[in-house]
């Protein structure tokens, strides 16, 4: 995890403290998940380590107003030639852009030129599901995984919810036992933005997480969480993805299918099953409809590649 304090190492004092505030600013006031202000602080350093190899000395607050066109793209150069992917490239950027305006606002520190530098746009990627019968196989297969029977319950339960509610894993595991008591056949989702969405709670999931809080090794407090480790503690995201390595290893399933690609499946499955557009990114709690249109992308691709696997006439050559 990346500490802000050792930004010191290459940062002037007023620089330091303004990068502190920013940092400050993104976690308390713009409530970004971990995770998110981590991503962007890692940027964000990668860009200060290369000012101070090229200026040979920690950055100052004149130094940022002063930064060129050339400056910015010299460094894109630099993220280039170390093997970074577009995609990475061009968040580096959209971190950069949010940091100097968060400058000008608050320390009347303008650069124009971050805004003036476009990165290469990232190739666009669909989304990648599992088909229902690798779904329901990796869910009967959590059970047996696990040496303790409480722990094999608790990550059928989490990948049940992940699936059958189509949440992100970051919301899954902050949910507390108490909110799932409250939750009837729906339970309230905090997602990204902070943003509250409601989610209908499936017979199959409520059964899953029966099961597992009846065998739960820890108390059951209402502030405590309702996913936890083997010391009772909140689980770790990467727990839950080791986990899942383990089983699509054992089950031959391709790299792809992570605790994500359940909430994949979740929207991929409804849309093939004639669910509307609109109600599935409701669902899954998407800000726009483009977000969500990418399902439907998918959903083309396999109709498209049923009908080249099975129509009699997708095969005869075009004259």
């Amino acid at each position: 995890m990346q500490n802000i304090k050792d930004f010191q190492n290459y940062l002037e004092k007023k620089a330091y403290e303004a990068t502190f505030a920013w940092y400050d600013w993104l976690t308390l006031e713009r409530r970004l998940s971990l995770h998110t202000a981590q991503s962007y602080l890692i940027d964000l350093k990668e860009f200060f380590i290369y000012l101070k190899k090229t200026l040979k000395r920690n950055v100052s607050l004149k130094d940022l107003k002063n930064l060129s066109v050339s400056d910015f793209r010299q460094f894109l150069v630099s993220r280039n030639t170390s093997g970074l992917a577009r995609s990475s490239l061009s968040r580096n950027m959209s971190s950069l852009r949010n940091y100097f305006r968060f400058l000008h606002k608050n320390y009347d520190i303008e650069n124009t030129a971050v805004n003036a530098v476009r990165s290469a746009r990232p190739p666009k990627t669909l989304p990648k599901p599992l088909g229902q019968e690798q779904t329901l196989h990796l869910l009967q297969a959590a059970y047996g995984a696990q040496k303790e029977k409480w722990q094999g319950l608790r990550d059928v339960a989490l990948l049940t919810l992940l699936y059958g509610c189509g949440l992100r894993i970051s919301e899954a595991l902050v949910l507390t036992v108490g909110q799932w008591r409250k939750s009837g056949d729906a339970l309230i989702i905090r997602g990204k933005g902070n943003k509250e969405r409601l989610v209908p709670v499936l017979p199959l999931v409520k059964k899953a997480m029966s099961s597992y809080l009846k065998e739960r090794a820890f108390d059951e407090a209402d502030n405590s969480p309702l996913f936890v480790g083997a010391r009772g503690e909140q689980i770790n995201p990467g727990v839950v993805q080791r986990q899942i390595r383990r089983l699509r290893r054992s089950l031959g399933l391709p790299e792809s299918v992570t605790p994500h690609a359940l909430r994949h499946s979740f929207a991929t499955h409804l849309l093939e099953a004639g669910s509307d557009l609109r109600s599935v990114q409701e669902l899954l709690g998407h800000a726009s409809l483009s977000a969500t249109q990418r399902y439907t992308e998918v959903d083309t691709v396999r109709l498209t590649q049923v009908y080249n696997q099975a129509h009699p006439r997708a095969h005869v050559k075009k004259a």
